[in-house]
This record gives C-alpha cells, sequence and structure tokens, in this order.
C-alpha cells in the first residue's frame, strides 16, 4: 500500500474519516501552523529589539520590518519542509526555525543582525508563545464560531417549541409536566454561562529565557527593562497575557483552565446528545433524511440518531485528552521536564474531535421534526401526573393528609385516567369552585411557567 498520507491511510480519523470537518483546524494546530507561529515569534521579537533599540540594531532599517513579517505572513509548505530538513541536522526543532530565519536573513542581505534572532532565548521562549497563539486563534476562528452556531440553532428551537406541553420524565418515569423549549432551553442557559467563563480565562505565554529570569538579557544589556519589554511584546504585538513569574516553562494553569473548561462544555453537549437521544427514541422527534440514505443495513425501517450518537462519542474522546491535558502539563519537575512537549503537540486533536462532535450536533437539530400528536397523546395517557397539582391545592385549602388521600389513588388504581381522576375530585369534602378548579387541571395545562 502506498505510504502517502491521504483521508484513506491517516492513522487517526481526525486526518482521515473526519478529515472535511477538521481540515480548518490545520492552520492552528498542524506542524507547519506550528513552524508558522514559532517563525512569526522570532520575527517579532527581533523588530521590537529594534524598536529598544539595542545599539547593535540601530542601523536596521525599520521599513524592512514588512519584508520580515512576509517570512510568516506568505509561509509555504516548502518552507516548512525546508525547515524540517534542517531539523534533521539539528535534530532540534527550534533551532531549526532560528537556521532557517538566518537563511532568510542572508536572502535580505541582513547577516550583520542576524545573531540577534533569538538572542538570549530559550526554546520554550518560542514554544510558549507559539502555542497559546495558535490555541486562541484556533479556539476563536474556527471552533467557537460553530459552538455558538449550536447555541443558537438550539434557542431557535426553544423558542419555536416554547409553549408545546410535554410529559417530563424524572428517573425515567412520568412527571410533572413541563414545556418543550424549555427543556431545550436548559441546555442553551447552561452553554451560554460556561462560554462566558472563557472570558476570564486568558491566553498565557512564558517569556523570559533559561529559567524565567531575563538572566542572558539582563547581563549583556542591564540597562533594560526586560520584564516590561516582554510584557509589551506579548501583549501588544501578539495579544497574549505573560506569565511574569516562570520556570523555563510556561505553568500551563490557565492552558489548563481552559481545557476544564470546554470539557465542561462538552460534557454538557454530551448531556444533550442523550436527551436528544432518548427523545427520538420516544418518539417525541422524528428525523428528516436525505434520499437514498440508509439507516440500518439490515432493516429497512430504521432511522438512527446517528449524528447524536456521533457527536457523544466525539466529545467523550475530547474529554479524555483534555482531562489528561489538564492534569499533566501544570506538572513539571523542578525548572522543566520535557514530557509537556509532546503533550502540547496533541492539543489540536481534542479541539478536531469537539469541532466535529458540534458539526453532527448541528446535523442532528437540523434534522429534528417536533412529533406534537406522540406528545400529546403521552400527556392524556398519564393523568397520574396531576396528583400533584391536586394535593398541592389540597394542602392550600387544609384538607386533611392530601398527600395521603393521592398517594392512595394511584397506588389502588390500576390505571389513573381522566375519569378515575375526575371521580376522585368528586368524592372530595370541598367546595365546589375547589372542585370546579382541580377539575380544570389537565396534564396539558399543569406546565408551571418558564422565563427565557
Amino acid at each position: 500500500m502506498e505510504s502517502t498520507l491521504t483521508p484513506l491511510t491517516a492513522i487517526s480519523p481526525v486526518d482521515g474519516r473526519y478529515r472535511k470537518s477538521t481540515e480548518r483546524l490545520s492552520a492552528f494546530f498542524s506542524e507547519a501552523a506550528l513552524i508558522k507561529y514559532r517563525l512569526m515569534v522570532e520575527v517579532e521579537y527581533f523588530l521590537s529589539l529594534c524598536e529598544l533599540p539595542l545599539p547593535q540594531l540601530t542601523s536596521f532599517n525599520g521599513t524592512l520590518a514588512t519584508v520580515l513579517r512576509q517570512i510568516y505572513t506568505d509561509f509555504s509548505l516548502s518552507d516548512a519542509r525546508r525547515v524540517k530538513d534542517i531539523e534533521k541536522i539539528t535534530n532540534h526543532d527550534v533551532k531549526a526555525v532560528e537556521y532557517f530565519l538566518k537563511e532568510k536573513f542572508d536572502q535580505l542581505h541582513l547577516a550583520p543582525f542576524k545573531e540577534f534572532i533569538h538572542f538570549g532565548l530559550t526554546s520554550q521562549d518560542i514554544n510558549n508563545t507559539a502555542l497559546p497563539y495558535g490555541l486562541k486563534k484556533g479556539w476563536l476562528d474556527v471552533v467557537k464560531p460553530v459552538l455558538i452556531e449550536v447555541i443558537d440553532a438550539l434557542t431557535d428551537k426553544a423558542r419555536r417549541w416554547k409553549d408545546i406541553p410535554m410529559l417530563a420524565r424524572t428517573h425515567g418515569q412520568p412527571a410533572s409536566p413541563t414545556r418543550t423549549g424549555k427543556e431545550i432551553y436548559v441546555f442553551v442557559e447552561r452553554l451560554n454561562r460556561q462560554l462566558a467563563l472563557f472570558d476570564a480565562v486568558p491566553f498565557t505565554a512564558k517569556f523570559g529565557g533559561a529559567t524565567g529570569n531575563f538572566n542572558a538579557h539582563a547581563v549583556a544589556y542591564p540597562e533594560f527593562d526586560w520584564f516590561a519589554f516582554a510584557d509589551r511584546l506579548l501583549q501588544e504585538r501578539l495579544g497574549l497575557v505573560r506569565s511574569r513569574n516562570t520556570t523555563q516553562i510556561e505553568h500551563y494553569d490557565n492552558l489548563a483552565a481552559f481545557c476544564d473548561n470546554l470539557k465542561r462544555i462538552n460534557t454538557i453537549l454530551i448531556d444533550l446528545a442523550q436527551d436528544a437521544w432518548s427523545y427520538i427514541s420516544l418518539d417525541y422527534f422524528k428525523q428528516q433524511i436525505k434520499a437514498g440514505e440508509i439507516g440500518s443495513s439490515a432493516m429497512p425501517h430504521k432511522v438512527n440518531p446517528i449524528d447524536f450518537e456521533n457527536a457523544e462519542g466525539n466529545l467523550g474522546v475530547a474529554n479524555a485528552l483534555f482531562a489528561h491535558l489538564s492534569a499533566k502539563l501544570p506538572v513539571s519537575r523542578l525548572q522543566r521536564d520535557l514530557t509537556d512537549s509532546t503533550v502540547t503537540r496533541n492539543i489540536g486533536v481534542p479541539m478536531a474531535h469537539t469541532l466535529i462532535a458540534l458539526k453532527s450536533l448541528l446535523r442532528g437539530l437540523d434534522k429534528l421534526i417536533l412529533n406534537e400528536e406522540v406528545i400529546r397523546r403521552d400527556l392524556r395517557n398519564n393523568w397520574a401526573v396531576v396528583a400533584e397539582a391536586i394535593q398541592t391545592v389540597l394542602r392550600r385549602e387544609g384538607y386533611p393528609e392530601p398527600y395521603e388521600a393521592l398517594k392512595a389513588l394511584t397506588r389502588t388504581h390500576t390505571r389513573i385516567d381522566q375519569g378515575a381522576i375526575t371521580e376522585f375530585i368528586q368524592s372530595l369534602d370541598v367546595t365546589d369552585e375547589v372542585k370546579s378548579e382541580l377539575l380544570g387541571i389537565t396534564p396539558e395545562n399543569y406546565i408551571g411557567v418558564c422565563e427565557f
């Protein structure tokens, strides 16, 4: 078999079966993307040194800044291959980026300045800045907008079905009726609250030299405020927040918070997928299908809720990886060990599984057709659920042991229908006005209030 990577030869379904759903993430989480963002950090760092300015860089022609930025803005796959070729010699990925950039400086006749590329830095100043930059872009540009699409789709259905009564099921058993739209809006509120928490989690980066103290910078140029310099570089040029007191690496606490937050959102979506699956199994929802689609290879009548099942599975995979990332990354031996390096390379994988799931949920939600006939029939077949309403009104009226009276009714009758409820109400020693009030309660109108 050919060894060229294609959707049919990829090991992971992220780059195989689901490539069409995830390919936009390649621009933020692939090896080429990481190299591009490393180059961006190196170039912006060099330009910042020129603006200080360092004495040796005062002769740098500032008009060349645009040309230098084109090294990463116009970055191509052939450039990425060149970096990887250099890495075969250096056996060090960030050093390969540095040497690639020095080659570019030679081509641009900037050789006198090239030793200020990566000046005083360690590789993690580059990695721990490039990674959160790519994560921020991938989240804001690709994943978050699709999550918002899901929330919007849920909001639309919740509003359209707001006043449709529906039998609730607590512990899987018939319970006090609710509204179809409100049950959907529960997920809207949960998701929006978790999404708002993202605003409190900054995308942080590390930039401080071999052990976080700017040792090399301070010994070479003690007259500069390197902390303020790095703060400006990350905040103003890259839109990141610098972790000021670090070891050789970023401590990853905020990255862990990001993973945990997205994991909570995914858990809510798993709950949504399972509820949608259950409502479909109850026939409360039908599903639209395209002509020619097959639900089962053996049973022609079946229309399986595959979009919600696909979403649930992918969300589970994503959460397993997010859990490992958030538990592992904040832990590093002394000033640094290398375990974070291989782990952080996988940050795009749970993002991809999350994106696959979100798109599956959108497809599933788009197929849902409310089966109001079945929903109302289910209500009419479960008159026992108004027992709570009746005993509550009787409590208000001071009726003796109303809960026990309703309990006896519901436990002694094999079937509680409208007739049984009516007979019970007529037997009560209450005023005709109260009886009329109780007789007006039905499973379809005992739905309480909701606000959204």
